[in-house]
């Protein structure tokens, strides 16, 4: 009985209840827990995700530290309270922080030692070139602190004030000459002192040559003979004619953008510098640019940028990350399943370069460079160098120079000269063979405009780069002409008792089919790649930054580099990138454009005569 009852109450539906209660409270009670438990784990981790996302975030995030990179680095961080992360794919200019461990950068003699391989250098190429017998052109482009201004011959020359009216004219309101020159002065400190024209305060340092070498007054002489007349300042009141050419070079180191915006920022609280980082896509959400994302020993990580993403990879690498990002010629993107930002089919377009020719002319006296280049002298030029900054390791030695018009009714010089007491084969890669001197000659505004596309989606990949050059007649016929008046300077009296054999074109090439094809065989890019997210209106199609250097169609993106320009301008590139970095500094700061009125400049008296 009992073990009846004890069975009965066991299962009596009181009890049941209460089981089945007691289970169902104990079901919610763990419900809930779990439920919090989740909740707070989402709230951890998103709480992670914010914090590393604050960690990795900044008012600014600039993608190369080349020309235009470290220019702003340097302007944006002079407010404390302004971050900016500079990201950079090569490695520093210096080693242990010493540049004399860096020679090769630095010893401006040692040029072309990075242009002939890759460890700071793009190496990139360009497609077979069907007006110049299918021969790929090597353009070398900077990948290290400085960029190509850490490469370049170190040539400072700002181009004509005309470049900067046209551009005006082309669509890039407030970057006329009036606009621009002072930014030019801004950067500054010219070893002459300021004047009009030049800046007196400026961190990047621009000097003369020092060597007084007897064949560079010769060719100024011999300029001068033939009727050009002598300027005593390019980037001056007068562009036209002969004279002294400017060089970034400061107590015999090349004067980088690096040395002279990046080195005395990098101790600031408020700026990083990333190296060796491979930016590979342009974060955003929807069209709203929020940061990048980026590939760093072989890790991809992402950084934010709380008010804009600037890119300053140059002509080549900014088009080519704005496609890879989804910004460009929508057929082309959807070719290669990149989802489209925003349609823009001028992103890799309006491609500029100049092309130039060596003309060389053996000497007959053993004063050129050629024994500079034996071993043993190479050696002491070396150790002269390391000890005091000095010799003939202290300069590039491309220290005259000049630009001229190709003919009669040529408004401003469309031609420029640099002229150099040796002998160059293939970019400097192959030996000088023989006591020589050279023009490097070459048209300053060709016809001749190009592209450039993705070949993949691989970021490793270099794009597909199709320059189209000499696809006119008229830039045939102007080189012709650079050919013609470099053979009637070298004719002139200052030069008969240097002057020996032509060594090319070679005094077999007369005719103008035989110099035609001679231009072909051995023009080569003088690096000035441009252009290619050209600045304008709203209204042109083909433009990619409005005048604001602001993507066209997104929001807080910018391209701020020698893409930017409309069109290219009337000399070497590094001068002018340097200005609109500058300038753009000035614009992302919200200040009013510097302006200079009425500043004179030189008109040839008659349009009627070539010279």
């Amino acid at each position: 009985m009992s073990y009846l009852m004890t069975r009965v109450k066991c299962c009596s539906p009181v009890n049941q209840m209460h089981k089945v209660t007691g289970t169902l409270f104990k079901a919610h009670v763990l419900k809930n827990i779990l439920g919090i438990n989740e909740q707070q784990f989402k709230i951890s981790r998103t709480s992670s995700q914010l914090s590393s996302e604050k960690a990795n975030s900044y008012n600014y995030v600039i993608v190369g530290a080349g020309s235009a990179g470290c220019v702003l680095a340097n302007r944006l961080t002079e407010d404390p309270l302004s971050t900016v992360l500079l990201l950079e794919a090569g490695p520093k200019d210096t080693l242990l922080g010493s540049k004399r461990l860096m020679w090769k950068i630095h010893m401006p003699a040692a040029l072309t030692y990075n242009l002939c391989d890759e460890k700071y250098n793009w190496y990139y190429h360009t497609t077979s070139q069907k007006h110049m017998d299918n021969r790929i052109m090597y353009w070398p482009r900077g990948r290290v602190w400085g960029g190509s201004s850490s490469l370049n011959a170190m040539v400072y020359i700002r181009g004509h004030a005309e470049d900067y009216n046209r551009w005006s004219r082309e669509g890039a309101i407030g970057w006329d000459y009036e606009h621009c020159l002072p930014y030019f002065k801004k950067a500054q400190t010219h070893e002459l002192g300021p004047d009009q024209y030049r800046g007196g305060n400026g961190p990047l340092y621009v000097s003369r040559g020092k060597t007084n070498h007897p064949l560079h007054h010769a060719f100024l002489e011999a300029t001068q003979q033939a009727g050009y007349p002598f300027t005593d300042d390019m980037n001056g009141y007068q562009q036209e004619g002969f004279g002294w050419m400017d060089m970034t070079i400061h107590q015999g180191q090349r004067w980088s953008t690096a040395s002279a915006y990046l080195h005395p920022a990098i101790s600031r609280p408020n700026l990083s510098v990333a190296v060796k980082t491979l930016v590979t896509k342009i974060l955003f959400q929807g069209t709203k640019s929020i940061g990048v994302e980026y590939v760093k020993n072989g890790q991809r990580k992402k950084a934010f940028a709380s008010k804009e993403v600037i890119l300053s990879g140059g002509a080549i690498n900014s088009p080519q990350l704005l496609m890879l990002s989804g910004i460009g010629n929508a057929d082309d993107l959807k070719k290669l399943g990149i989802p489209v930002v925003c349609h823009l089919p001028g992103v890799g377009q309006n491609l500029q370069d100049h092309l130039e020719v060596y003309v060389q002319q053996k000497c007959i006296k053993p004063i050129t460079l050629y024994n500079a280049q034996k071993p043993v002298n190479m050696v002491r030029i070396g150790l002269e160098w390391l000890w005091k900054f000095t010799g003939e390791g202290a300069t590039a030695h491309l220290e005259s120079g000049g630009f001229i018009r190709s003919e009669p009714g040529v408004p401003h010089p469309d031609i420029q000269f640099h002229f150099l007491p040796s002998q160059v084969i293939d970019h400097g890669r192959v030996a000088s063979t023989m006591e020589a001197y050279q023009v490097h000659v070459g048209p300053m505004r060709s016809r001749s405009v190009g592209w450039l596309k993705l070949k993949s989606t691989d970021p490793n990949d270099h794009p597909i780069i199709e320059p189209n050059y000499l696809s006119t007649e008229r830039d045939i016929w102007e080189f012709r002409q650079c050919v013609k008046l470099t053979r009637e300077i070298f004719a002139q009296k200052a030069f008969e008792k240097f002057c020996g054999p032509e060594i090319q074109p070679g005094n077999h090439v007369q005719s103008d089919k035989e110099i035609d094809a001679f231009i072909r065989q051995k023009a080569d890019s003088a690096y000035h790649p441009s252009c290619t997210c050209k600045m304008g209106q709203l209204s042109d199609s083909t433009a990619v930054v409005d005048p604001q250097t602001k993507v066209i169609g997104v929001e807080n993106l910018r391209v701020v580099d020698a893409s930017i320009m409309p069109s290219v301008v009337s000399g070497n590139l590094n001068a002018p990138t340097i200005m609109i970095a500058e300038k753009a500094a000035d614009i992302i700061k919200g200040l009013p454009s510097l302006q200079e009125k009425n500043v004179p400049i030189y008109k040839p008296k008659t349009l009627e005569t070539q010279r």
